[in-house]
């Protein structure tokens, strides 16, 4: 099981690539479900809304198994395959890379576009910060409210997060945690009377 994947703090905007007379403008944004893939590429799209094309790939997913690559009207697979194979060299997901075009005048040939959109990723991707996340998991355990401290040990012991905790004679508490820690948790919690827990992802 992986527990940890790579991707990118912040988002890089506004790198430049010129490439006789076309202009190559990249950027890279951290995503990590749809709505935020959208956002970012009608972002972009509202701030170039005269560009030649808007081309991009972005990678989600554990593996990268939610993966697309978009030409946006350039020759198939001379811009968005050259984007996504730098989301590949780099070995990150949960990133959205866009390069946006301005025509310069001069074709480029399908050679010319693969080499300008794979050097403008690239260039893009060498700003951003490269970072590992750890993946979460929350839990929600109920126990007694005599328990409270015992559990409140246990979860500070596993760098547990509490999230929401509701006291009362039967308490309910809900926290994130490492997902590598999963079963160690649920180990202990397991040993214990009077607690009930349950796993929301």
């Amino acid at each position: 099981m992986l527990h940890e994947y790579k991707t990118i703090e912040k988002p890089v905007e506004n790198t430049l690539l010129k490439e006789k007379g076309s202009k190559f403008i990249g950027f890279a944004f951290p995503v990590n479900n749809e709505d935020e893939l959208k956002n970012a590429l009608e972002k972009i799209r509202a701030e170039h809304p005269k560009a030649t094309h808007h081309c991009y790939a972005f990678r989600m997913g554990l593996n990268g198994e939610n993966y697309r690559a978009n030409d946006d009207g350039e020759p198939s697979g001379s811009a968005g395959l050259p984007i996504y194979n730098q989301l590949l060299a780099n070995e990150i997901t949960n990133v959205v890379v866009i390069s946006v075009r301005y025509y310069g005048g001069t074709k480029l040939g399908v050679s010319g576009l693969v080499k300008a959109y794979k050097e403008s990723a690239k260039i893009t991707l060498d700003d951003a910060e490269i970072i590992t996340k750890e993946l979460e998991t929350e839990i929600e355990i109920q126990f007694q409210f005599n328990q409270q401290n015992v559990i409140f040990t246990l979860l500070s012991k596993f760098d547990a997060k509490v999230l929401n905790f509701d006291a009362d004679e039967n308490c309910i508490l809900s926290a994130s945690l490492k997902t590598v820690q999963k079963e160690n948790i649920s180990e202990k919690l397991s040993e214990m009377q009077h607690i009930s827990f349950e796993f929301k992802n």
